[in-house]
């Protein structure tokens, strides 16, 4: 699992919104309202970072300290892959809590969503699935600072992606807490 730093070697633009001392983010609350532990990559960028918003195109959602439980909330009630899900859009796919259902972790302002696969059991071992706005699923077995690296790294390609993504030096902008 690659660490934040890695990450930020690629994205450098990242870096002026890390938060000294980290954000505070009460991990048990959010874990018992989501009903699950995450995967701890996530979990040390969400510590150093607030809400990431990278070149105009990528959101990549990460708890604000006092609203766990809203986050677990809208990961739990996730309406939009439930609809994908009824509508038998996910392939072999289901949304969370089922067993090995998906969480969201991410979304593009194209309609591109990112998620965890929820198995096996260590949440450290949950490969990242892409829903394209193009309604192709993919599946990369890596957790999402490696993905993320890879994405902006150009080492991961996901398909159905615009062609100008990711960008040669992308911007990011923190939305902070």
């Amino acid at each position: 699992m690659l660490r934040i730093e890695e990450l930020e070697a690629v994205l450098p633009a990242m870096t002026r919104w890390r938060v000294p001392g980290g954000r505070g983010v009460d991990w048990a609350a959010l874990e018992a309202a989501l009903g699950t532990a995450l995967p701890s990559d996530f979990r040390a960028l969400a510590e150093a970072y607030p809400v990431l918003v990278v070149d105009d195109f990528l959101a990549v959602s990460l708890p604000r300290p006092g609203n766990e439980a809203g986050w677990a909330s809208a990961r739990r009630e996730d309406e939009i892959l439930q609809d994908l899900y009824e509508m038998g859009d996910t392939e072999d796919y289901v949304p969370y809590p089922r067993p090995g259902g998906l969480v969201s972790w991410a979304s593009s302002y194209a309609g591109d969503d990112f998620f965890w696969r929820t198995g096996p059991a260590d949440p450290d071992a949950w490969p990242v699935v892409v829903r394209g706005d193009n309604g192709d699923w993919s599946e990369f077995p890596v957790g999402v600072v490696e993905f993320l690296a890879g994405v902006y790294g150009r080492t991961i390609d996901v398909p159905g992606m615009p062609r100008n993504f990711p960008a040669d030096q992308p911007e990011v902008l923190g939305l902070t807490d």
